[in-house]
């Protein structure tokens, strides 16, 4: 497993550990979904920057529905190079309102359940390595054991 970096793994709160990830990746945005016993994704954490328009529409993510859901369900990785021009399925039109791009959303998993979903994207395109991705879930997985 990747070392998580120091200001993401000493970080207090949700919100904390997005930015400090954010930085790290050299990305734009991101949030933090965690499942509540509604069996409904609820947005923990959203970084500056995005839109309340946006914001507002994936305030609730039903599992299975848009990057966080799938990444959810699926309990692995969802990605898009361009949110923006993705045809995918996979991007729900909530995402296209805040003018992202490249985006990854990863499942934070605990005894093997996923419990949430971490993202961050950025303004422009990209494709997120084999290596961040790898990270960004060691992330995840970290956050979820101490937020969960």
């Amino acid at each position: 497993m990747p070392a998580i970096p120091e200001p993401i793994q000493s970080a207090a709160t949700l919100a904390d550990a997005l930015e400090a990830t954010i930085h790290h990746f050299a990305a734009d945005s991101g949030t933090v979904h965690m499942l509540e016993a509604d069996g409904v994704l609820h947005l923990k954490a959203a970084s500056r920057g995005i839109p309340e328009v946006a914001v507002e529409r994936f305030r609730l993510i039903p599992v299975g529905k848009g990057m966080a859901g799938l990444a959810v369900e699926r309990a692995e990785p969802v990605t898009a190079c361009n949110i923006q021009t993705d045809d995918s399925g996979d991007v729900r039109p909530g995402a296209k309102l805040t003018g992202l791009e490249g985006a990854i959303v990863v499942p934070m998993m605990r005894n093997g359940a996923a419990i949430g979903a971490y993202g961050i994207a950025n303004r422009a395109e990209r494709t997120f390595t084999p290596e961040e991705t790898e990270l960004l879930l060691a992330i995840a997985a970290h956050l979820a054991a101490k937020h969960g």
